[in-house]
C-alpha cells in the first residue's frame, strides 16, 4: 500500500492559514488601510478623502453639486484630486495634486463608490434643498470624462475701473475726492489685433 496523495483542495486551509500568517508579518506601515472617510474642503461634506497607499497618504476628492438643471442636483465630477497625507492619522491634510490614473482606480473599489453617493447626497441636501437628488456615476476614465466649459472671461473682466483705482488710492493716501472720482463710466476698448 502506497502514500495517499493530497487533493488540491486538502491543500486549501494550509495556504488560507500560511497566507494569514504571511500577512500578519508585514508592518502597518508596509500597506494601505483602504479607509474611505469625509473630509472637509471648504464647507462639511463637500470632500472624501481615500486612502490608498501605505502610510496613510491617497487621495483628497473634490465633491460639486451640479444645479444647472431646473429641480435637480446631481454631481459635478472632477478627476483631479489632491493628493492625501496623514489619512490614517488624526489629523489628516491634503496638498497639491495627484494623477487622475489614482482618481479611476479608487472609483473601482465598491466601497468609494457607496461613499461618493451618500457623501453627493447629503451635499446636495444641505446646498439646494427642494431638489430632486439625480445621481449619475463618476466617469470610468479620461476617454469618457467631459468637462464642464466656463465662459472665457474677457478684459472687462480681469481689469478693475480705472476710476475706482484712482479713487480707492486717493481714499488711503487721504487726499480729498472730487466730483469726477465719482463717474465711474468705463473707458472705450481699445482695438483688437496687434
Amino acid at each position: 500500500m502506497g502514500r495517499r496523495r493530497a487533493k488540491p483542495s486538502d491543500l486549501l486551509p494550509l495556504f488560507g492559514a500560511l497566507a494569514l500568517l504571511c500577512g500578519g508579518c508585514l508592518r502597518p506601515q508596509d500597506h494601505s488601510s483602504g479607509r474611505v472617510f469625509p473630509l472637509m474642503r471648504h464647507t462639511p461634506g463637500d470632500g472624501l478623502a481615500v486612502v490608498n497607499a501605505p502610510g496613510g497618504s491617497g487621495i483628497h476628492i473634490w465633491l460639486d453639486p451640479d444645479t444647472e438643471t431646473a429641480g435637480i442636483c446631481r454631481p459635478r465630477w472632477n478627476p483631479d484630486p489632491a493628493r492625501l497625507s496623514g489619512g490614517d492619522g488624526v489629523s489628516p491634510t491634503s496638498s497639491g495634486r495627484a494623477p487622475r490614473e489614482e482618481f479611476y482606480a479608487a472609483l473601482r473599489r465598491g466601497p468609494v463608490r457607496w461613499a461618493l453617493r451618500r457623501q453627493m447626497m447629503e451635499l446636495c441636501r444641505h446646498r439646494a434643498p427642494g431638489r430632486r437628488f439625480q445621481w449619475q456615476g463618476p466617469p470610468p476614465s479620461d476617454a469618457v470624462f467631459l468637462p464642464v466649459l466656463q465662459p472665457q472671461l474677457e478684459e472687462e473682466h480681469l481689469l478693475s475701473n480705472p476710476t475706482a483705482v484712482r479713487r480707492t488710492e486717493k481714499q488711503l493716501l487721504g487726499i480729498p475726492l472730487t466730483p469726477e472720482d465719482w463717474n465711474e463710466t468705463r473707458p472705450p476698448r481699445p482695438p483688437d489685433g496687434p
